[in-house]
């Protein structure tokens, strides 16, 4: 076959990315002060699902200046309603907050870099009938190579749910296929069902699932990890403390139904714990020991 002889063969026009119009141009202009004087800001608007990748740019201001490090946490919190677009909270970096009322499209908090994200159905259709933790409320492969941060999602999560998560702490009501595929660090915690092949190629940090029925095992990919409980009072602690901050950015019932019966509750949590990482942090906890002798 041969080549239509009207096609170009060489680069002849730019490509136009809407940049110029992204939502983030409106968020950093309102956040000025904040960027450049650190002065906390809430920053109240509608996002739509064409409202891609949001917050990506305005981090991008917040790294240009501050590096690594970021703001302060929560100096600029970007309280939104409506649908998020594709990607939002993209890389989203440290001191700020996102938190929407509504739900959000797939690749939510992808790369997410220090920066926050909540999201959570309004008080409205919850009185309305609408059961959060019944029910997906942000799309598949959320938190995807997640490497700092926080994310709470009143709701289920759809397909490979931080899938290579590296250093975030993210909390869910439940999810679907694949969740943590190939994590490497951070924690996780469930507070409803999974679906098969959990833990696949996990090799750090640690989940937490709630497990009343234990119907789990048979969905956990068991090549890498083992199963365990929670064991010492510093992790159950810590796991409450985990849904605790879940409750409060959320407002859910269902994890404020576990604080209230926690003794109970945190017996029925399934802890994934990769064989390797395990080994890990023995070795270290052996060798500070030492050093301390």
């Amino acid at each position: 076959s041969e080549l239509n002889p009207g096609a170009n063969v060489r680069h002849m026009q730019d490509q136009y990315h809407g940049l110029d119009i992204a939502k983030d141009n409106d968020f950093i202009a309102k956040a000025k002060d904040a960027l450049e004087n650190q002065t906390p800001i809430v920053i109240e608007d509608d996002i739509n699902n064409l409202n891609r990748t949001a917050g990506t740019m305005l981090s991008y201001e917040v790294s240009k200046k501050y590096g690594k490090e970021g703001l302060p946490d929560d100096t600029i919190h970007l309280k939104l309603k409506g649908h998020g677009g594709q990607s939002m909270a993209f890389t989203l970096a440290k001191g700020i907050t996102m938190t929407v009322e509504g739900d959000s499209n797939d690749y939510t908090a992808k790369g997410l870099s220090g920066g926050k994200v909540a999201v959570y159905p309004s008080q409205e259709v919850i009185d309305d009938g609408f059961v959060p933790e019944d029910n997906v409320i942000v799309g598949n492969v959320s938190c995807y190579g997640a490497t700092a941060g926080k994310a709470f999602f009143r709701g289920k999560a759809g397909e490979r749910f931080c899938v290579r998560n590296s250093g975030a702490l993210a909390v869910v009501e439940g999810t679907g296929d694949h969740c943590c595929e190939y994590m490497t660090g951070g924690r996780v915690v469930v507070l409803g069902r999974t679906g098969r092949n959990f833990g696949a190629g996990m090799s750090g940090g640690i989940a937490y699932v709630y497990d009343p029925e234990g119907e789990f095992p048979q969905l956990c990919n068991m090549g890498l990890v083992g199963l365990e409980t929670i064991d010492t009072d510093e992790e159950k602690e810590a796991v409450y403390n985990y849904i605790k901050e879940h409750v409060d950015y959320t407002g859910s019932t269902l994890g404020q139904s576990m604080l209230e019966n926690w003794d109970e509750r945190a017996k029925k949590f399934v802890k994934v714990m990769p064989h390797d990482y395990k080994r890990v942090l023995a070795e270290r906890a052996a060798a500070a020991k030492s050093e301390a002798a």
